[in-house]
């Protein structure tokens, strides 16, 4: 029953409720007037057969007296023809006799006991159940002073009486329906016109909602204020708009208007002539309310599109920034749990957005704790204050140095997330230790300066006497041989302090167009004869194309031996050295390659064999200066150098390591700049030489 009330037209449900508020109280107020009016009736019959009876009585006294029993005939005619809905008349003597009755058959006997007055008493009214009928009997003394002489009864019909009373009810209920009829058509007018303009409403609410917002729902009024007030100034809003009133736009010309908007003006506005003239009823009110708020939206939507586009703009150059970015960058909730990550964190953890939105991953948390109190990130949300540290991540080789900062994020009251970035600066720190070393190895150097000066004079007074006593004692002596033994061990001392002065001399260097090529030719036509009688070969594979190179002849020649005699050492006997230059790829850097077949070098010595004094040679053997040295020559020609260890089997155009290998062999690649080409500034990072630039 509700859904179906619910489901009725506003229209319908005013006819309705009209209808059936006046059918209800009109059938009530028939009801209590019919049973008021009834009883009314009732009374009123009762008192008209009551006086009936009083009259007849009264006038039967004399006839009573005088035995006229004609009269008494006539008396009792008269009463009973006198109304229909008297049914009887009769008048008893003293001793219950009928004298006188105006049934036209006999009298029925019934009635002499149906209503007996008592002696005394005044009158009496019985109701008669005659199966017919019900009949009001009214029983009347007939007296001359306290003497009653006899009894007067008069019948009335209350069927007959009940008659009337049902017409007084039917014209009653009667008038009440036509009531009810003329109330159901006033409304059905009524409700029309109401709810033609609650539909204006509702079609204007379903265009706003489509999005149009241009809307009148109010009337049309009969005159604009620019006609009612004689107003000519067109820069006025209010000039020429006719679809808000005056009274809801802010800034107009006239001079008994406030200067606010809707919220005041509606109230400043109600003496004004162009609002007395136009006002109207409820519902234009609400119309006009209606027509102000869909402007006010329309100017919000308008705003909203604007500052829509410029967040989407912001948002797109922020996602860009974002997707583009290095760094690994994520938001967390109160809960800890993703709210959002770039591309590249998501790379990180090798997860998928999917799989890490919505979720906390506790064990991602706990890979940045590193140096960090337990409880970190929950103890940011309370105290607000924000992290940066530098963490190490992973072990050995893979070993990464971030930068991590994780800031809290903010809003009206309180923190609501928090910011995760972290920045690869593995790189950065390898440049620092880089940087430190070289540091380290100027100041070794001038130390190493001062201190071979110091010792070289000395070391060779030392020698030159050791050489003047060996000319002057026998050669099978035992004093020969010890000083044959002080002479070399000073020779090593010479050669170290040597070795001393060339790394920490800056010598300035001679840079000329050379030919690489024949540089490493000349080289090679010293060693390989020294070479040879260790059964030591040396393969080389000189590319004829390279054009020249920028250089310092003497120094890349230091180089060349350098590379070439640790090759040398590291096969001992019996194994081959192969040298090979060609072109990059790009044709702007000539590749030079040194590879043996010997011992090979330690992966973890690998990142020293540039360090000055590192050596894997027994003591004695060496300074471990040689490698510094070349390693600053290169540098200083703008060029890269690394070593590799093992060598891969395809350097040697093969599928297995070299026949004659005694280990597993180092190769040494280095990359110098054609002349007149730029290279990037050494950097501590050594391109690798591929392997077809080097092959025969």
């Amino acid at each position: 029953m509700i859904k179906f009330f619910s489901q009725m037209t506003f229209r319908t449900k005013i006819n309705l409720g009209i209808t059936v508020v006046v059918l209800v109280f009109g059938l009530l107020s028939a009801f209590l007037v019919s049973r008021l009016a009834g009883k009314a009736m009732l009374t009123e019959i009762k008192k008209r057969g009551m006086t009936l009876a009083l009259n007849l009585g009264t006038r039967s006294t004399d006839p009573l007296l005088a035995q006229d029993f004609l009269r008494l005939k006539n008396m009792v005619d008269e009463v009973k023809e006198s109304s229909d809905d008297i049914i009887y008349a009769f008048i008893q003597d003293h001793s219950g006799q009928v004298l006188s009755h105006s049934f036209q058959a006999d009298f029925p006997v019934q009635l002499l006991k149906a209503n007996i007055l008592p002696a005394g008493a005044h009158k009496r009214i019985q109701l008669l159940d005659t199966d017919d009928d019900f009949i009001y009997d009214f029983a009347v003394p007939v007296q001359i002073g306290p003497q009653r002489l006899g009894t007067v009864h008069v019948g009335l019909s209350r069927e007959k009486a009940q008659t009337a009373v049902q017409r007084l009810v039917t014209t009653v209920f009667s008038v009440t329906a036509g009531a009810a009829v003329i109330a159901l058509i006033m409304g059905t007018l009524f409700a029309g016109t109401v709810t033609r303009r609650l539909n204006i409403l509702r079609r204007s609410a379903e265009e706003m909602v489509k999005g149009n917002m241009d809307q009148q729902t109010g009337l049309a009024p009969h005159r604009y204020c620019w006609d009612i007030m004689n107003c000519e100034r067109q820069e006025c809003p209010a000039y020429g708009d006719r679809l808000q009133r005056c009274w809801n736009l802010s800034g107009t010309l006239c001079p008994d208007c406030g200067e606010d908007g809707y919220e005041t003006k509606i109230d400043d506005c109600q003496l004004c002539r162009v609002y007395l003239e136009n006002r109207g009823d409820e519902i234009q009110k609400l119309a006009e309310a209606f027509e102000v708020m869909a402007f006010s939206l329309r100017n919000r939507l308008e705003e909203l599109r604007a500052a829509q586009k410029g967040l989407a703009r912001q948002q797109q150059v922020l996602k860009t920034i974002l997707d583009a970015t290095p760094d690994l960058v994520s938001l967390q909730d109160q809960t800890l749990a993703y709210r959002a990550a770039n591309p590249a964190f998501l790379n990180f953890y090798a997860l998928r957005e999917e799989e890490l939105i919505g979720q906390a991953h506790p064990e991602i948390s706990r890979l940045w704790q590193n140096a960090a109190p337990p409880g970190e990130d929950r103890g940011l949300f309370d105290t607000g204050g924000a992290v940066s540290r530098e963490v190490l991540i992973g072990q050995g080789p893979e070993q990464r140095w971030f930068h991590v900062v994780k800031v809290p994020v903010h809003d009206e009251e309180r923190v609501v997330g928090l910011l995760f970035t972290a920045r690869d600066i593995t790189e950065i720190k390898r440049y620092q230790e880089k940087l430190i070393q070289s540091v380290k190895m100027e100041e070794l150097g001038k130390l190493a300066g001062g201190v071979a000066h110091e010792i070289n004079t000395p070391l060779a007074i030392i020698l030159g006497y050791a050489q003047m006593l060996l000319e002057d004692l026998p050669q099978d002596s035992e004093s020969h041989e010890f000083l044959t033994i002080i002479e070399k061990q000073a020779q090593i001392c010479r050669r170290i302090v040597s070795d001393l002065l060339s790394f920490s001399r800056h010598m300035e260097s001679h840079m000329e167009e050379m030919d690489l090529n024949g540089s490493l030719s000349e080289v090679l036509q010293i060693l390989k004869p020294i070479f040879k009688q260790e059964w030591v070969e040396v393969e080389a594979s000189l590319d004829p194309e390279i054009p020249p190179i920028v250089g310092d002849r003497e120094k890349l020649k230091q180089v060349w031996l350098n590379l070439l005699n640790n090759a040398f050492e590291s096969i001992g006997q019996n194994g081959v050295i192969r040298v090979a230059t060609g072109l990059s790829a790009d044709g702007r850097r000539a590749l030079v390659s040194v590879a043996d077949t010997g011992a090979g070098i330690d992966s973890q010595d690998l990142e020293k064999i540039f360090d000055p004094f590192f050596s894997t040679k027994a003591p004695g053997g060496g300074t471990g200066l040689g490698l510094s040295l070349s390693f600053g020559i290169v540098r200083e020609h703008r060029g890269q150098i690394r070593a590799v260890s093992p060598v891969p089997p395809e350097y040697w155009g093969a599928d297995e390591p070299h026949p004659r290998a005694q280990g597993p062999g180092a190769v040494f690649f280095l990359e110098l700049p054609l002349h007149g080409e730029e290279m990037p500034e050494f950097a501590g990072e050594v391109l690798p030489a591929p392997a077809a630039s080097v092959a025969e």
